[in-house]
């Protein structure tokens, strides 16, 4: 029986080309197995056979997704494969979202199964757990000798159409996909069987559960605005021109903060934008259009606040990961309090 071909696709990194200093290289493409597909090529055993591995900068496919998608599937094309995996990208938010988006193109528009893995705060989940088997993973690499075989196992029921079962028995993110089954105790007999249980105090599972979602208490209203000091954080990507601390077009993993001490505007050669989830054109020519520098120092002036604390924070809204969002929050909040700021105005795009 010949064996079944699979199509790996991985990042720089894990392609052993460089680490950032490498994120916007081209897709390529080894008739090699390479890096965790010698672990993948290991658990498919002998009917499976890892016949190429295509690699690509995360920066790169961020930044041209419709040219990488279109490269990478005319790659992918030439082998005719049976099989197409990405990853696993664990929390790598760039790379989730290059492995989904790829593992989505090649389903739809070539009719080839395809499966990633990536951990739970990873963007690349919430965009396209709906559309594709997405394994749940560890946070770091230090997972993949778990996360390899649930990507294998189910890759294989994929190829070969056998039954998938739930999301908790195969490890896949739940994908909004109810399936009827019969059960051997009437749903009356188990809600009740339920109820006992958590009267005694036993652990219940439910058969519904629902999603979970981070509640923040809103901070108390300003008292009086015109005596209060307050700063500028965005997620519209404004940086200092150069982009000096490499903070991310798409799916941020750091944030900036940047010196306005003395400037009554922004100038645009000074500042610039790096967020890539819109047209830049016009923050470009003014970048007062997400950090309103102009406008702030004028109602200062006159005495509509108390003070504009002399530095805004920066960082790229467009695929960061909650995770990600919320510690930067945690960090930079502690200097914002430390520098006595009382309120902040956080713009977008």
């Amino acid at each position: 029986m010949a064996k079944k071909k699979v199509i790996h696709y991985i990042n720089q990194f894990f392609a052993g080309v460089g680490g950032e200093e490498k994120a916007g290289i081209e897709p390529q493409i080894k008739e090699e197995i390479i890096g965790p597909g010698l672990g993948l090529a290991k658990e498919f055993g002998s009917d499976y056979e890892i016949v190429a591995t295509i690699f690509c900068g995360d920066n790169f496919y961020a930044e041209n997704l419709q040219e990488a998608e279109n490269r990478i599937l005319e790659m992918v094309k030439k082998y005719s494969p049976d099989l197409f995996i990405a990853g696993p990208a664990f929390e790598a938010g760039r790379y989730g979202v290059a492995c989904g988006a790829i593992c989505k193109a090649v389903e739809e528009k070539l009719s080839i199964p395809a499966i990633t893995a990536m951990y739970k705060e990873n963007p690349g989940v919430d965009m396209y757990r709906k559309d594709l088997h997405i394994i749940e993973t560890g946070h770091s690499a230090a997972d993949m000798k778990n996360t390899l075989p649930k990507v294998v196992a189910l890759a294989k029921k994929m190829t070969e159409g056998k039954e998938i079962l739930s999301p908790k028995e195969e490890g896949y993110f739940e994908r909004g996909i109810r399936v009827n089954y019969f059960n051997e105790v009437r749903g009356a007999t188990r809600a009740v069987d339920a109820l006992v249980k958590k009267i005694k105090g036993d652990k219940v599972e439910t058969e519904y559960p629902m999603p979970t979602f981070d509640r923040v208490a809103p901070a108390a209203a300003i008292k009086d605005i015109k005596s209060t000091r307050i700063a500028i954080v965005t997620s519209g990507g404004i940086v200092p021109t150069g982009n000096p601390d490499k903070v991310e077009s798409s799916s941020a993993t750091k944030y900036g903060v940047y010196s306005i001490d003395g400037m009554k505007t922004m100038n645009p050669k000074d500042f610039m934008t790096v967020h890539g989830g819109y047209d830049r054109a016009f923050v470009t020519e003014d970048p007062n259009l997400v950090i309103p520098l102009d406008v702030m120092r004028e109602i200062e002036s006159e005495g509509g606040i108390g003070q504009l604390v002399n530095y805004f924070i920066s960082t790229t809204g467009t695929g960061t990961s909650t995770g990600n969002a919320k510690r930067f929050g945690e960090e930079f909040v502690q200097k914002l309090l430390a520098d006595g700021v009382q309120a902040v105005i956080l713009t977008s795009t």
